[in-house]
């Protein structure tokens, strides 16, 4: 449905303005500008029915390559070709006119969009009944506050059926009901064979809702495959100083080596320890002056363990190494589902607390103690640090999926979905 080969956008920056005129006199004898590509040989495909996530951190070319897919701008290099009808969720309400009423626009938007006034006539009541904004959509729309015209636009562009759906960063509209009623409706999108491409800068948005994700960085395409270990890197980037991201970037597959600190290691290893159980997703941020090693989960007995029973208790430790100092430092642990989805943690102290400065040379064990009220299933766990730097609070080192888990099933659990909330169910019968 999408199909971009050696995508390039490339603009023209002029220091001053006469430049540009000394630029068309010169005909091409002399350069008065330098060249910025914003995006750079980039190819890829999207399928029917496929949903693939764009990720990158800011200025990566991810607008720039939208809206060339959606044909608002034209390609310096290669080509890109997108097939049927195209609704763009970019700047939602931007192409609204204030001077009209929430109707009038919605059938402005919608012949934008390729429909006839016949084809509106008949999803109109659904595209109003899904914004939710009935008693209003015969006022001007200057009257509207913000979110009601995001609500409008989007429930105009999910609601004509399109072949093709380019979304950036515009799922975060409305309260939660309404953020609910979008997300299924991507899904209702995608079950009928529209071809999605999504970006966003949440990362548990495209890990639930993407099939397969692309990482860009200055332009170019870094890496492409499946959710989880992009949106690892893509993770690692962000939280990377300048000259670690370049050597990410440039190695495009980071070692997450760590060297030997002599953590004592658990003599005692459980019958519930299994060594095939090991991620093959483990992922370090760059260290901006500390280090994460050896982070085991213990039982009570102080015993090796991945496979947990539920309502058991059971230690999280790790050592953490610093070899520059650090200010308001605290430590945390975070479980997640195989999708990445995040369930719960905790943290040694309130994000911009913790201890006060922490000198170079400095260890810590690290101890994090939880009831497993997980139900049966394979999660991760992963564990971080974080502290001031740059006058920033950021992460000093964090290990993505440090390890793996699998929760016993027992017959005898009734609780249902992730997490067990002590609920009590009962039924009783009172009469035919």
């Amino acid at each position: 449905m999408i199909r971009a080969i050696g995508l390039s956008k490339c603009y023209q920056i002029y220091e001053e303005p006469r430049h540009r005129l000394m630029q068309m006199l010169a005909r091409g004898r002399k350069r008065y500008y330098r060249e910025f590509w914003a995006l750079r040989d980039v190819s890829f495909s999207v399928a029917k029915g496929e949903t693939v996530g764009i990720v990158g951190r800011n200025g990566s070319g991810k607008s720039t390559l939208l809206q060339m897919i959606c044909g608002t701008l034209n390609p310096t290099a290669g080509e890109v070709s997108a097939n049927g009808r195209i609704a763009a969720l970019l700047e939602l309400g931007s192409g609204f006119n204030p001077e009209f009423s929430g109707r009038e626009n919605v059938y402005l938007n919608a012949a934008v969009l390729g429909l006839s006034r016949e084809d509106v006539d008949q999803c109109f009541d659904e595209i109003v009944a899904f914004s939710g904004i009935e008693e209003f959509i015969d006022q001007p729309v200057k009257t509207y506050s913000s979110g009601m015209v995001v609500r409008l636009a989007f429930a105009v562009q999910v609601q004509v059926k399109p072949d093709v759906l380019v979304v950036d960063e515009a799922l975060a509209v409305g309260d939660e009901a309404f953020q609910r009623k979008c997300y299924l409706r991507l899904q209702e999108l995608k079950a009928d064979g529209v071809a999605v491409l999504f970006v966003s800068h949440d990362a548990g948005t495209v890990l639930q809702l993407c099939d397969r994700v692309i990482l860009l960085d200055a332009g170019k395409k870094i890496m492409e495959g499946e959710p989880k270990p992009v949106v690892a890197l893509y993770q690692k980037l962000v939280y990377a100083t300048r000259a670690a991201a370049n050597e990410i970037i440039a190695a495009a597959r980071p070692d997450d080596t760590l060297p030997d600190t002599g953590v004592p290691q658990v003599v005692a290893v459980s019958p519930d320890f299994d060594p095939e159980l090991v991620p093959q997703t483990t992922l370090d941020y760059a260290s901006r002056g500390a280090a994460i090693h050896a982070v085991e989960v213990q039982d009570e007995l102080g015993r090796l363990v991945n496979q947990l029973q539920h309502g058991a208790m059971y230690t999280v430790r790790f050592r953490a190494t610093f070899d520059s100092a650090a200010q308001s430092v605290i430590f945390g642990m975070m479980a997640k589902t195989a999708a990445g989805v995040e369930i719960g943690g905790a943290v040694t102290d309130t994000p911009g607390s913790g201890l006060a400065r922490i000198e170079p040379g400095e260890r810590f064990d690290v101890v994090i103690r939880f009831r497993c009220l997980l139900n049966p299933g394979v999660y991760f766990l992963n564990v971080g640090i974080m502290g001031a730097a740059d006058g920033e609070l950021t992460y000093l080192a964090r290990k993505v999926d440090a390890v793996m888990v699998r929760v016993k099933p027992e017959r005898a659990i009734r609780a249902t979905g992730l997490v067990d909330l002590d609920v009590t169910a009962t039924a009783e019968r009172v009469g035919a």
